[in-house]
């Protein structure tokens, strides 16, 4: 189905991802959206600082479809996790396509439709909660490049965006250094790209980067982490 600029299609697992128009690439892999968040984010990001600590500060660069955040919230719920999770989004999908994702289906989550919808319909700017406050949600309607991020608060950031020959103004060395001061030591950034270019980027703003397995479809994918003792002197303040 098309609305606007972007179209609805069942990936591989069964699950919903979403195609867009001006990019011409999809918001996942087509080999299975679900598949794909749970192997890169929670799998290799979430689950790693969540058995470290419990209350955990979660950023995502690109909110799309809401399935990073929908995964986190019934993980952090399940796993009894304290979760504050911010979200950046310029081009946010039309409730009328929301509406008519999957996700809670696909999962066997009804109650993941209600949150879903809760997250899209939340004023931008103003945090919303869930489960009696232990699920903080907020999203900005900014671009990467504008937003201000506050300083070394986040123990997860999901690194989302359109891959990079899509839109490398997001995938440069300026734009993971802002990452990184913005991370907590020990915090980590996980991503599904894993060219050359972008490792190269991060660690030229002061991550260690290591290349783990991908999700179906895809060989490698990157994780990178903020030492616990900063190297501030890798980066400019």
């Amino acid at each position: 189905m098309v609305t606007s600029d972007v179209q609805l299609f069942e990936t591989q697992d069964g699950s919903h991802s979403v195609l867009s128009g001006r990019y011409g690439v999809s918001y996942h892999s087509r080999y299975g959206a679900i598949r794909e968040s749970m192997h890169v984010f929670i799998e290799a990001g979430l689950r790693l600082r969540g058995f470290v600590k419990d209350e955990l500060s979660v950023f995502e660069m690109g909110l799309g479809t809401g399935l990073n955040a929908l995964l986190t919230w019934l993980e952090a719920r399940d796993r009894g996790w304290r979760v504050r999770y911010a979200a950046v989004e310029t081009e946010p999908l039309p409730l009328e396509l929301v509406g008519q994702l999957n996700y809670a289906e696909a999962l066997g989550k009804p109650e993941a439709r209600e949150f879903l919808r809760g997250i899209h319909e939340s004023p931008w700017g103003a945090p919303v909660r869930f489960d009696k406050g232990r699920f903080a949600f907020s999203k900005v309607r900014q671009s990467l490049e504008e937003v201000h991020l506050p300083r070394e608060e986040y123990d997860v950031v999901y690194f989302d965006a359109f891959a990079p020959d899509v839109q490398p103004e997001l995938w440069t060395e300026d734009i993971f250094r802002k990452m990184w001061l913005a991370m907590v030591p020990g915090g980590v950034l996980t991503t599904y790209s894993a060219k050359g270019a972008v490792r190269r980027a991060l660690k030229a703003a002061g991550f260690e980067v290591e290349k783990l397995p991908g999700p179906p479809g895809k060989r490698e994918m990157t994780l990178a982490r903020k030492a616990k003792e900063g190297r501030r002197d890798r980066v400019t303040e």
